[in-house]
């Protein structure tokens, strides 16, 4: 049986401040590979472009740009994992889940590599949060990694994430209270978000709570009405994203 929210939200509904930034093309260097599970690689990358980086929130994106065979640029969405202005380092984190042109690029990367990267945008700072339900995918798990390992001491965060098998889990250091719950399906049933939602029916999620949400679009989908429709959980409270489309290239869709 579902635990439906019935204590309401007392507190001023969180902030959400959206910062655009310059676009930039910057051609950087690859420093580091490391594979820090099996179906999650890890580049590490500098280059004198990053002095006038910025990225203002855990959740934003950066443009990969590799060339195609048809001499244009095949570009995908990527969360910066961590950057270091003293260093100007960037950190990407690559889930092998499927064989695309920027996916065989991180496989065959080595130290030396030139990468163009592209962005952010912009970024969407929240604020006035202090309780964070964090859900979702592999390709949400550098998002959900930042935003636990930058969060204070003050901070109450829990995790749903869903991956292929245990070896798959990450460790994560933070100075906030952290809860960790891992499902498990295989990357054929990533469409199927029953292993997140029998994993989010079984939690209580306390008031004032904000639900960050990020997987394969009907995933994505089906949580939001889970959250939403079944629940009657305030939008004001959600931020929910598809972070790739299967069958699509390059897609993806919010839900806000």
């Amino acid at each position: 049986m579902d635990n439906i929210l019935t204590t309401p939200h007392t507190s001023t509904a969180p902030r959400i401040e959206r910062v655009r930034h310059d676009l930039k093309r910057r051609l950087l260097t690859v420093t580091a590979v490391e594979r820090i599970t099996p179906g999650m690689l890890r580049i590490t990358l500098s280059g004198d472009d990053l002095a006038d980086f910025v990225s203002l929130a855990p959740d934003d994106h950066v443009k990969i740009l590799v060339p195609a065979g048809d001499g244009t640029e095949e570009r995908r969405d990527y969360t910066p994992r961590r950057y270091d202005a003293a260093t100007r380092t960037l950190v990407l984190d690559f889930a092998l889940h499927e064989a695309g042109p920027i996916t065989q690029w991180a496989m065959n990367a080595r130290p030396g590599d030139a990468l163009n990267v592209g962005g952010p945008r912009g970024s969407a700072v929240i604020s006035n949060v202090e309780r964070w339900l964090l859900i979702g995918d592999e390709t949400a798990l550098p998002a959900i990694g930042r935003r636990i390992e930058e969060a204070g001491a003050g901070a109450r965060i829990t995790s749903i994430a869903v991956v292929t098998e245990a070896a798959e889990q990450q460790a994560f250091e933070t100075k906030a209270e952290l809860t960790c719950h891992w499902g498990y399906r295989s990357l054929h049933q990533a469409t199927d978000a029953s292993a997140l939602l029998a994993i989010l029916r079984s939690l209580v999620i306390e008031p004032n709570t904000f639900v960050w949400v990020a997987a394969e679009a009907s995933v994505t989908r089906a949580i939001r009405a889970h959250l939403t429709e079944e629940r009657g959980y305030p939008l004001a409270w959600i931020k929910a994203s598809g972070y790739w489309v299967k069958g699509k290239a390059d897609s993806t869709e919010k839900f806000e």
